[in-house]
């Protein structure tokens, strides 16, 4: 397992390096990720992934995930006076956008459905 998480934070720096280095507009984790990806299809590829070093790594990551929403929860009762006073206004804002962005990528897949279907 040791092996898997080496993999995958050289992935993850690989991924830094190349969007840091060439300025690239994606973040170093999405690159990584892209890295990772393709190194698994072109050296497992008849392999059951969950069977392989980075599989047993990302599966124990998994499962502990829920640790990662602690520093959240904190900054949250940290700022609970801010949440009160402009929480309505964070709420409606939050909807909002959520339906704004539903809406805009239900537009952008009709109109490409539209586009390929011509």
């Amino acid at each position: 397992m040791l092996r898997g998480v080496f993999l995958l934070l050289l992935c993850q720096l690989c991924g830094e390096a190349l969007s840091r280095s060439l300025s690239l507009p994606a973040p170093g984790p999405v690159i990584g990720l892209a890295l990772l990806a393709a190194g698994l299809v072109l050296w497992a590829p008849r392999e059951d992934v969950d069977q392989t070093d980075v599989g047993k790594a990302a599966n124990a990551l998994l499962a502990s995930l829920s640790l990662l929403f602690v520093p959240a929860g904190v900054g949250v009762v940290q700022y609970f006076d801010l949440l009160a006073r402009y929480g309505l206004a964070l709420a409606v804002a939050l909807i909002a956008s959520t339906v704004l962005t539903l809406l805009a990528t239900v537009g952008v897949f009709l109109w490409v459905k539209r586009r390929a279907a011509a």
